[in-house]
């Protein structure tokens, strides 16, 4: 049993966990994480960070090829994939460091094993005493005042085929390929699914999208699906949508996979199957408490991250909400905040910002119009084209059709969603982020000065428009 007491044990030391850990360090206390791989999780090492840096790739090599619309000409180049991948690996390693750091200027000590809850014993009156097993086949007890359970997920296989790693592969297995696919099929039109299509396009790869509801993109708008969509078709990238496969539509060869579907039969070299994640709730003694679960395994909590044990708090995708990096850093962070008795601001899901990387980007918060209509709000939507924006034209290619459109409450006039698409969207949602944290109205938004010429000068406009008071559009 460790000698230490400590205040606060977080199991999981991904992007909730170690944020969360740093903030109870900040407030004086006594703090350890628990984590069987490497700091940082799945956002650092298998997801955000990694699939951006490839995306970035892709995106350069993008405006190269189409450098004569900027009055260059180029020839000769080609995609070092090899060293793609080591710029990706740089960062990430860079960033590990960076995190490793942190861990140490907080004095948070780290127990690298798999940790489990334990249930009340003569070492605790209450559950979640955490036994650490190691490798080497030690183990440690770790006491504590309260635990968050930051578990994250994994990539989820379809129940007719499991990840093989080499010809099936997950979002963890994709990032790990040496070179790339003449022909790639991807399981999942959502936003993980897209990613990997724009950029494995972009970097000269044959893409086919296979998505089983009746459109890409559930959880956007219809109308930005289908911009998107439209996009990724005029580059080359195939979509079959409302196609539901089983265990007769995939066959394995020695070098090479065969989907079949309808009355069709694609043969490509990999699949990337991309239809959600599982939370990783198994097997880390959530029968030794109180604690609920949904059908999905995912922990119930209130809106502080709360469990049914009051002395254990959950954040991140293991519970499921958003399955965002920001939002499970938000959670950990309200989480740390009530244990310790802060009064803080619950997670308002409606006011989070959610991203999808691919070319063009998409960024939204709050409700769309369909989702609206459907809740019985007396909705109205604005729309701003970026065509109507001088930088949006100097910085595009002639390819995107983007827009930026804001959904107004018709009874009090109040912003309850925004949507865009369109040129760096996934910087200019931040500006819209903070208009509705501090309540801003549309008139707000476009009185206020914009610098010109800049890619926010939409955002200027469409809070105009919303007043009839549009100078550009």
């Amino acid at each position: 049993m460790s000698e230490k007491q400590y205040d606060l044990v977080v199991l999981g030391g991904g992007t909730a966990g170690y944020v969360a850990a740093i903030r109870a360090s900040q407030l004086g206390k006594k703090v350890a994480i628990v984590e069987k791989s490497l700091l940082g999780g799945t956002c650092l090492h298998k997801g955000c960070i990694p699939t951006k840096s490839l995306l970035k790739s892709a995106e350069i090599h993008h405006t190269i090829k189409n450098a004569s619309t900027f009055g260059i000409d180029v020839s000769n180049f080609n995609v070092n994939f090899e060293n793609i991948l080591k710029r990706k690996n740089d960062i990430v390693n860079q960033m590990h460091t960076g995190v490793n750091q942190l861990m140490q200027h907080h004095h948070i000590d780290i127990y690298n094993g798999t940790g489990r809850i334990l249930g009340t014993s003569i070492f605790s009156p209450q559950s979640g005493t955490i036994s650490v097993e190691y490798e080497d086949g030690e183990s440690d007890l770790i006491p504590n005042q309260f635990v968050l359970i930051a578990t994250g997920s994994t990539p989820k296989s379809l129940p007719f085929i499991e990840f093989d790693h080499e010809r099936i592969l997950s979002s963890d297995d994709i990032l790990s390929i040496e070179s790339l696919p003449e022909h790639l099929a991807i399981i999942g039109g959502g936003v993980i699914g897209l990613e990997f299509a724009s950029l494995m396009n972009d970097l000269g790869t044959s893409v086919t999208v296979i998505e089983a509801n009746d459109r890409i993109l559930p959880t956007e708008s219809t109308q930005i699906a289908s911009s998107l969509k439209k996009e990724l078709s005029h580059r080359g990238v195939t979509f079959y949508e409302n196609i539901q496969l089983d265990e007769n539509s995939i066959k394995k060869d020695d070098d090479s996979v065969t989907i079949y579907f309808e009355n069709n039969a694609i043969k490509v070299d990999k699949v990337l199957i991309s239809v959600g994640r599982t939370p990783n709730t198994q097997d880390i003694g959530l029968n030794n408490t109180k604690i609920k679960t949904n059908k999905a395994g995912h922990i119930i909590t209130n809106e502080y991250q709360q469990t049914e044990d009051k002395h254990i708090y959950a954040a991140g995708d293991c519970i499921g909400k958003l399955q965002l990096a920001h939002v499970g850093s938000k959670e950990g962070l309200v989480a740390v905040e009530h244990m310790f008795d802060g009064r803080p601001i619950p997670v308002n899901y409606d006011l989070v910002p959610k991203c999808v990387y691919t070319y063009p980007e998409i960024a939204s918060i709050g409700k769309n119009i369909e989702e609206a209509k459907a809740q019985n709000i007396k909705a109205r939507a604005y729309k701003v084209s970026f065509k109507a924006i001088g930088k949006a034209m100097i910085d595009d290619i002639g390819e995107q059709n983007g827009f930026c459109e804001v959904i107004i409450n018709k009874e009090n006039d109040e912003i309850i969603g925004l949507n865009m698409i369109g040129p760096h969207v996934t910087e200019l949602i931040n500006e819209v982020s903070l208009l509705q944290f501090m309540n801003g109205s549309s008139l707000e938004l476009g009185l206020t000065t914009h610098a010109h010429p800049s890619l926010s000068e939409v955002l200027m406009e469409l809070g105009l428009k919303v007043e009839g008071r549009a100078i550009h559009v």
